[in-house]
């Protein structure tokens, strides 16, 4: 308490200074309308620096709800896009077959190899979220690949990105088909065999899903043509397709449920038996 006083007596006259010095600023800011105007707005501006910055660390801490919020509208939404009709074309059997929301299992992929030519994904839902082999796996861009594996709660799926993998796909505008496969040379391209010469494609022409795959849902987007090989002694084209996905930077997917497979392939089976 002595170290206090003797503080304010050494310093009295500075004191009685900053005293009188804030007395004349509080009257001077109070009877001038221009100084109080400008007290107001630097106040403001300092405060709304400071919730701002309070704002970002927030919404930095609520990105993972907000990921998995807009996760499951764009499986929502998807849904509907699937369900929808093609009123310019005859419609078929298989485009009876819809996708509902309840169809679409949402997940995140926690490991992804594309360095080799068998590439793999993980993905955090497993048998418990109803995943199971051979369920075909997409994102907002396109086609990722089929489940290969699952465990309770993780589950293993072969990448597009993988020699193995052989998936239908067409030529979006001429409807001709072909098996997209991988040369494991680049991870941003893929390449569709098995188009017949007599369609007509030219550089640019859109890549999707066909409609004679029991995993996926027709006409999912995969790519875009890049170019065209001649195989004269087969009499087909072999496409190179940029891809639409960035296979290097997987975040959040959705696993197709198909309904009808089981049924497709027993009846498939069933012929082939007879």
């Amino acid at each position: 308490m002595q170290q206090i006083f003797n503080f304010i007596f050494k310093n009295s006259n500075r004191l009685l200074f900053l005293l009188l010095l804030g007395i004349s600023l509080v009257l001077t800011i109070q009877s001038h309308s221009f100084h109080r105007s400008k007290i107001i707005s630097s106040a403001n501006f300092l405060s709304g620096g400071v919730y701002e910055k309070v704002n970002s660390v927030n919404e930095y801490l609520n990105l993972k709800t907000q990921n998995d919020a807009l996760a499951q509208e764009n499986a929502e939404l998807k849904s509907l896009l699937f369900n929808r009709k093609d009123t310019t074309a005859v419609q078929k059997l298989d485009s009876l077959k819809g996708v509902k929301a309840d169809d679409i299992i949402v997940s995140k992929v926690i490991h992804n190899s594309y360095n080799v030519y068998e590439n793999y994904l993980t993905l955090n839902s497993g048998e418990l979220q109803g995943v199971k082999p051979d369920m075909g796996v997409i994102n907002s861009l396109g086609i990722v690949g089929i489940i290969d594996n699952t465990s309770p709660h993780y589950a293993t799926v072969i990448s597009i990105l993988n020699k193995k993998s052989q998936i239908n796909a067409k030529i979006k505008k001429s409807n001709h088909f072909g098996s997209l496969v991988w040369n494991g040379k680049s991870t941003g391209f893929v390449q569709l065999i098995d188009v017949p010469r007599l369609a007509a494609i030219r550089k640019g022409d859109t890549i999707v899903t066909g409609g004679q795959s029991v995993i996926f849902p027709e006409n999912i987007n995969i790519g875009t043509i890049a170019k065209i090989y001649i195989d004269n002694q087969t009499n087909y084209y072999t496409l190179d397709v940029k891809l639409f996905n960035d296979m290097t930077n997987l975040g959040h997917v959705y696993i197709i449920k198909s309904k009808d497979r089981d049924e497709l392939i027993n009846l498939e089976k069933g012929k082939k038996d007879e």
